[in-house]
This record gives structure tokens, C-alpha cells and sequence, in this order.
């Protein structure tokens, strides 16, 4: 634990140090005088209906959700322990909040307390009660949000500990509110005028006082400090206390300030870990959203970004719809209407661009009018959508120079070959928390089916082994030196001695792609790595040229894996050269470098981890992984062909 906060100081600005003691004082004073205190607003008002009225009619299934696979029964709130990891069934101390060491424990997960304390599932009681106007749903979602308020006293235990987990409630809770037509309810109903006015309009404040006190800055300042201002814009937007006007000024200048420095003017979001796109590009879109119902609409530069992340979206989907699943995945998402495990949020997002900007590009790719945009829109937005026109364009590659993510692609109606190539930075900010070591890796589908894969997550701050495997340089598909990751790691979410990648060319016409970029991870071994691949797309073949150049007279050791995703048959057919076949009998042809020794593994542990798949978080399973591997000194070139058949 030391080290790693020593390894944290590393990473500070000289700015951030006089910040980060401010922070220090306010948890002393914090801790000593508001633990436990009652924070009630001195007068409030409620902003009408800022959503469409809509009518569900949608059943929900039974009061169960899955978190991170393991099932969680919210139907007794009597008996939820709000403090407990689902997965060790052990819980957090309920103490004062910022003196909880998240870390102590190796067993025991904090993003698994939290992924049941952001309440997410609350949103099914209330579309049931939106569906039947039967007060059994209403009472349920008053008595599981007493239950929750209950136990979770302001900056008391695990669930007051991160600012990211304190809006994503607000978001939630507004549009819960929504559905409910709980405007309506403080009329009509006099239990639940009781329990808004005397637990959850008070929650919600102390929320917001907690959002506005405890931003996230400096080198802590990426998607958390978006879901900070876009929670505390959305809640002030609809609930009027007295600090209401200066914090959502606050919270909008923050939003439009940060869409642009945590984006390339393209649209591509500059923390590397492509599944966070869309829980990140949520928090946008709920404020864009709020912001136009209220008449307090955010500047034009914002819109224009938001437009663009749409269209980096569009681009970066294969014709199935898969993203490729550069840096962390964690299944996160900013709030959740459709609880169908298909659910797939990049679609609903296009149909969300598609409303907004009218933009018959996306709609291609869209989720069609779904419950999420049903209820962020309303009916006005199902005509909105509707009036968009199909239209049939040719997707050809993309290739993003500037951010260093390629999008190699050759589309013939519904047959597809799909490669991405990442040369882009390690991560954002200092820190770059959610950032892989995987510098000119690639991955490759073939009809929406992937053949070389991420390897994916797994986990965050338990297992340590498998968190340093999954976001090190061997559970990608480029190339390791010495066993050493290309970045050093920090801790779970940090890295040290960022690499710097710079790309050398990048062409596409109708015959070929073909980008060349290098990294510096190796230089103080006196190391490069170049990597050029080209695809030549009447003959489908990939060719991938690496180049490792060094200074030194050393002996080093080149590692080039290729991870196979768990649903491809692997055949050696000779030296070398491999068959890769699908379930849909698509196959293609691996051939390496015949310099190197090859090898076959799957789910090794030792000598060290290696051959594993996370498809999602907290699951792992093994994957067939091609090692091929030379000891060298000098320079050394390599050559491997990809044949699609």
C-alpha cells in the first residue's frame, strides 16, 4: 500500500500537490463535523416534468439483476446489506467514508458494492409501477430507498467513497422520478409525499452538496469528473434549492469544457478504454438533454462534439455491431431502462444521435426506437426518428492519423473483414487509469465473428496477478520485449513511464490500407518497435511487418502473441502456419515469421498467466493463444501473413 502511494505522488503535478492537501483538510474537518449530519435543504422547489410523459408496457421480470453474473435478489430490503460484496458475501466497515482503505483486502471487491448501491434497478419498479398504476410497485420502491437511505448516512461507509457513485444515484433518481410522474404523486399521494419530502429530497441534496464538495481534479479528473457535473447539472436542473443556480453553472461550464478536453476534435475519447465510450458519452447526452428541456441549452462547440463522438461510434462498430474492446471494460453503465443482457448501448446511442441531429448515417447502425429513447424522448422523439430516412451508403476505412486508431475494412453486403490497429497513447491524463499496454496491437473479425482478440478486463483492484496480466502487453496482439510491459504499472488503475507512439504513414485507397507506427516502451532498453501492416483487399490479406531495432549489444527476448477467441478452432497445418475456422466454417490462415518458435497455449497459470479470454467483468475463460517467440540481438525483422479464405 506504501508503494502504491508513492507511486500516486509520482504522478502529480506541482498544482495538484497544495489540492490534494486541501483535500486531506477537508476530510479531517468532514470526518470530525458533518459524519452522520442531517443535511436538510432550507427550502426547495420542484421543476414540473422535464421528460416527455411516456406509458411503459413492458413487463419486468422478477426482482432480480445480475451483477457481474452473479444474481442479486432485491425483493426483501429488510434484509440487503448495502455495505456487502456479492461475490466474498463480505462487507465494508461502516465507517466514515474517506478513512475506508478500498485496497486492504484483496477479496473483497468495492466495484461490486457499488454496482449494486447505484440503484440502477430501481428503474424496473418504477416502469412497473408506470405500467399498472399499482401501488404494491410504488411501496416497494419507497421501502427499498428508505432502506437505502437508512443505512447509508451522509459520508458513512463505502457508498459515500467515490463521487462517481453519488451521481450516478442522482442521474437515476431523476429519471425515476420521471417515470413515476412523481410531480404528480406528492399531490395525489400522501405516503409518498411523507417519504419524499422527509428521505429523499433531503438524499438527494446531501448528493449534491457531496458532488459539488468533492470534485474530481487533476490527474483524477476523466470520466468521474463528467459523471460529477453532468449528476449535479441533471439534479439541479429539476430540483431548485437554494445553491441550485450556481451549481448548475458550475456543472455546465464544467461539461462543456471537459466533452472538449477529454475528446479529439473527431470525437474519440482520450482515456483508451473503448467500452467507456458509451458510459461516459451518456453523462453528455442526459445533460444535452435536460439542458434542451429546460430551455438552458449547452453552447454549439458542445453539440458539435457530441455529434462527432456519434459518428467515431458509427465507425468503430463492425457490421455486428462489436466494438473493439481497447483498454478496461467494466460492463458500466450511466443509467439502465432495458434490462435485457443483449441490450447493446452503442445502437441505442446512434439512435439517440439519430433524433438529435437528424442524421440518416446513423440510424444504419441504430437500436431502432428503444425503451432508453423512449424514454429520454418520448413519443415527439419516436416521430423524430421515424422521419429519418433509411439510406444504404458504402462503409469504407477510417483511419484516425491524429488519435492513432485505425479501422481497417472491406464490407461486401453482409460479409465483412474488420481490423483495428492501435497506435494511440497509453491512456489519459497522468494516471492513465483505464489505459492498456498495448501499442500496436490489433484485432481482427470476419463477418462480425472476432478471430484475434483483446484479451479483455477481468478485474480492477482484487486478484492482482490477473489485473496486472490483463492490462499488460502479453494479453495483446503485439509484440513483448525481456518479459517487460511496454508502460510500467502503478498500481490497478495507474501506470508509470507512459509510452509515447507516433505514427509514420497512413494510407487507404480501394486496393489497400496500410499504416506504420512505432513506440518508445522499450527505449530504456535501447529498444523500438515498428509495426506496418497493410491490407490488401482483393486477395484478403493481411501483412504485418515488425521491425525491433537495438542499440544495444544485449541478448533480448521477442514475444509475439496471438490470442484466438475461445468460439475459433485452431489446426497446426506445418511449421508455423495455422488454420483458424469459425462455427460458419470461415477460416483463414495464420503464417509467422519462420525465425520464430511457436507454441500453442490455453488458461496457462504458470510459469506465468497467459491464454485467457474476459468477455465480461469478473468472468474469465481460456482462450487458445499463439506464443511465438526469439531470442535476438541487434536488429530483427519479422514478417506475418493473414489470409482470409
Amino acid at each position: 500500500m506504501i508503494r502504491w502511494h508513492l507511486n500516486r505522488l509520482k504522478t502529480f503535478s506541482i498544482p495538484e500537490f497544495p489540492y490534494r492537501v486541501k483535500q486531506v483538510l477537508q476530510k479531517k474537518y468532514q470526518k470530525h463535523f458533518l459524519q452522520h449530519k442531517n443535511i436538510d435543504p432550507a427550502k426547495y422547489k420542484v421543476e414540473k416534468r422535464i421528460l416527455e410523459e411516456v406509458s411503459f408496457n413492458t413487463e419486468s421480470e422478477a426482482p432480480v439483476i445480475n451483477i457481474f453474473g452473479k444474481k442479486f435478489n432485491f425483493s426483501d430490503p429488510d434484509n440487503i446489506d448495502w455495505h456487502e460484496d456479492v461475490f466474498s458475501n463480505q462487507s465494508f466497515p461502516k465507517i466514515f467514508s474517506k478513512s475506508i482503505n478500498i485496497l486492504s483486502d484483496p477479496s473483497l471487491s468495492a466495484k461490486a458494492v457499488w454496482e449494486v448501491n447505484r440503484l440502477q434497478f430501481l428503474m424496473k419498479i418504477a416502469i412497473d409501477y408506470n405500467r399498472t398504476k399499482d401501488d404494491v410497485h410504488l411501496y416497494i420502491f419507497i421501502k427499498i430507498l428508505k432502506s437505502w437511505i437508512l443505512d447509508n448516512p451522509y459520508l458513512h461507509g463505502i457508498n459515500w467513497y467515490s463521487n462517481i457513485e453519488v451521481n450516478l444515484r442522482l442521474i437515476n433518481w431523476f429519471l425515476c422520478w420521471e417515470v413515476l410522474d412523481a410531480d404528480s404523486l406528492m399531490v395525489e399521494n400522501k405516503t409518498f409525499k411523507e417519504f419524499a419530502e422527509k428521505d429523499w429530497i433531503p438524499s438527494i441534496y446531501s448528493h449534491c452538496i457531496y458532488s459539488y464538495q468533492n470534485p474530481s481534479k487533476y490527474s483524477s479528473a476523466n470520466n468521474h469528473l463528467v459523471s460529477e457535473y453532468s449528476g449535479l447539472f441533471v439534479a439541479c436542473s429539476k430540483w431548485k434549492f437554494q445553491e441550485s443556480e450556481k451549481w448548475k453553472q458550475y456543472s455546465k461550464k464544467g461539461l462543456e469544457e471537459e466533452i472538449v478536453k477529454q475528446h479529439s476534435p473527431k470525437g474519440i475519447n482520450k482515456e483508451e478504454a473503448a467500452e467507456y465510450i458509451q458510459f461516459i458519452t451518456d453523462f453528455f447526452l442526459i445533460a444535452f438533454i435536460v439542458g434542451e428541456k429546460t430551455k438552458n441549452p449547452f453552447n454549439l462547440k458542445y453539440k458539435s462534439y457530441l455529434h462527432n463522438i456519434f459518428n467515431y461510434i458509427f465507425n468503430f462498430l463492425d457490421s455486428k455491431a462489436n466494438f473493439p474492446p481497447y483498454g478496461d471494460e467494466d460492463d458500466g453503465k450511466c443509467f439502465i431502462v432495458d434490462f435485457d443482457e443483449g441490450f447493446n448501448n452503442f445502437k441505442s446511442l446512434l439512435t439517440s444521435g439519430t433524433i438529435i441531429f437528424q442524421d440518416p448515417r446513423l440510424k444504419i447502425k441504430s437500436n431502432g426506437f428503444d425503451l432508453k429513447n423512449k424514454l429520454l424522448f418520448g413519443e415527439s422523439g419516436r416521430n423524430a426518428f421515424e422521419s429519418v430516412p433509411l439510406v444504404s451508403i458504402e462503409e469504407k476505412s477510417e483511419l484516425y492519423k491524429e488519435e492513432g486508431h485505425f479501422f481497417f475494412r472491406k464490407k461486401d453486403d453482409n460479409d465483412e473483414i474488420y481490423l483495428h490497429f492501435d497506435a494511440a497513447p497509453l491512456g489519459f491524463l497522468s494516471i492513465a487509469a483505464h489505459g492498456h499496454a498495448d501499442a500496436l496491437s490489433f484485432i481482427l473479425h470476419v463477418d462480425g465473428q472476432p478471430f484475434f482478440i483483446d484479451s479483455g478486463t477481468y478485474t480492477y483492484h482484487t486478484e492482482s496477478l490477473w489485473r496486472d496480466y490483463f492490462m499488460g502487453t502479453l494479453a495483446h496482439n503485439t509484440i513483448r520485449i525481456n518479459k517487460l510491459n511496454q508502460a510500467t504499472i502503478g498500481g490497478p488503475t495507474l501506470w508509470l513511464k507512459h509510452y509515447k507512439t507516433k505514427v509514420l504513414k497512413a494510407e487507404s485507397n480501394e486496393d489497400y490500407d496500410l499504416v506504420s507506427a512505432q513506440h518508445n516502451g522499450y527505449e530504456n532498453l535501447g529498444i523500438s518497435h515498428r509495426r506496418e501492416i497493410i491490407f490488401e483487399k482483393k486477395n484478403q490479406t493481411i501483412k504485418i511487418f515488425d521491425n525491433i531495432d537495438c542499440q544495444k549489444p544485449d541478448t533480448f527476448l521477442v514475444e509475439m502473441p496471438f490470442h484466438i477467441h475461445p468460439l475459433i478452432r485452431v489446426n497446426s497445418i506445418k511449421k508455423n502456419q495455422f488454420e483458424l475456422t469459425s462455427s460458419k466454417k470461415t477460416n483463414l490462415t495464420l503464417q509467422t515469421d519462420l525465425k520464430l518458435i511457436t507454441k500453442l497455449v490455453r488458461g496457462q497459470t504458470e510459469p506465468e498467466i497467459t491464454g485467457w479470454y474476459s468477455k465480461s467483468f469478473m468472468s474469465k475463460e481460456p482462450c487458445n493463444t499463439i506464443i511465438c517467440s526469439i531470442e535476438a540481438v541487434g536488429n530483427i525483422k519479422l514478417e506475418t501473413v493473414i489470409s482470409i479464405n
